[in-house]
């Protein structure tokens, strides 16, 4: 009679697992556990001087991008705005921070000017060329100066896609360029639980 009632209990466990919900899986290229882009020192467009740490507690996006990009910078963060606008108030639980990847025309006083347009919680990140470099290579962010007709009228070749990380400074997820802001509010909203 024992075993009869083992087998009935084993039998109405592994009904109760089988209807369980099953977890809610991220929309973006989940990074979880990867042993890269741990950190960075830079300073934000109010010159304070920044690292991952000072945005422990929220979600953080970083996206590389430069303030004359003609197309990948400005719809991003334009893209960043609108998830903003979709979180609502756990919008306040997110920082976005937009990294140069061009510190020879991107002052301070510029990406004061340019960041916030887009929200004015966000922040813009700069440093010198081997800090930009360092960043860039700690993050696995590819970037490149295309020559133009003059010295002053170079592009930028470089990564599209964003990071993010958890509440605790994890990195977890890499954003691709150009989905819509509502695969971003699903996955944000899963970090934010």
């Amino acid at each position: 009679m024992k075993t009869l009632w083992r087998l009935v209990g084993l039998c109405l466990l592994v009904g109760l697992v089988g209807c369980s919900k099953p977890a809610e899986k991220f929309m973006n290229t989940d990074l979880t556990g990867l042993d890269y882009a741990k950190d960075f020192a830079l300073t934000d467009h109010n010159g304070k001087p920044r690292t991952l740490a000072d945005f422990k507690g929220k979600a953080v996006v970083i996206f590389f991008g430069y303030t004359q990009c003609p197309d990948v910078c400005p719809t991003t963060m334009v893209e960043m705005a609108n998830v903003m606008k979709q979180l609502g108030g756990l919008a306040d639980r997110v920082q976005v921070l937009f990294v140069t990847i061009d510190p020879e025309r991107d002052t301070q006083s510029l990406l004061a000017n340019y960041v916030p347009n887009f929200d004015p919680r966000f922040l813009g990140l700069y440093g010198n060329a081997e800090a930009t470099a360092k960043v860039a290579k700690d993050f696995k962010v590819f970037y490149q100066k295309v020559p133009g007709r003059t010295p002053g009228s170079y592009t930028m070749d470089h990564t599209a896609g964003s990071y993010v990380f958890d509440p605790e400074g994890h990195i977890r997820l890499f954003l691709r360029h150009g989905q819509g802001a509502e695969p971003i509010v699903h996955d944000l909203k899963l970090l934010l639980k």
